[in-house]
């Protein structure tokens, strides 16, 4: 859950290398493509993970693999923003597996997370 509620802000931390990759097409609307890959220091589901932003520079897809689970693929949608506080969060993530092309496949749904009560805790 750490990265899918820290992406973008993520990929500025210390370690991280990003890199702007080819613009994806998908329902109609172009995204852009960033590559990330994680310092050793962070956990995650594998080292180089792919976010897509939409026009709006809002994440919709989050693309991996997960190392633990023979390099399973997974393909995150991250939907249903909500203004928190100034910032935009999504409240929606549903999960699929991926074809050689990294188009979702649409069943099974691997995972679904709704988030209900979200805060940013005062420092």
């Amino acid at each position: 859950m750490w990265t899918y509620l820290t992406i973008p802000f993520l990929y500025t931390y210390t370690g991280f290398v990003t890199e702007e990759l080819s613009p994806w097409q998908e329902d109609g609307e172009t995204w852009r493509s960033l590559k990330a890959t994680f310092p050793d220091s962070a956990t995650s589901h594998t080292r180089e993970q792919v976010s897509y932003f939409s026009e709006d520079g809002l994440l919709r897809r989050h693309e991996y693999t997960v190392d633990v689970m023979d390099g399973a693929r997974g393909v995150n949608y991250a939907s249903d923003y909500r203004d928190i506080d100034g910032i935009l969060v999504p409240t929606k993530r549903r999960v699929y597996a991926y074809d050689d092309h990294k188009n979702k496949i649409p069943a099974p749904l691997l995972v679904a997370i709704d988030l209900g009560e979200i805060a940013f805790a005062e420092r």
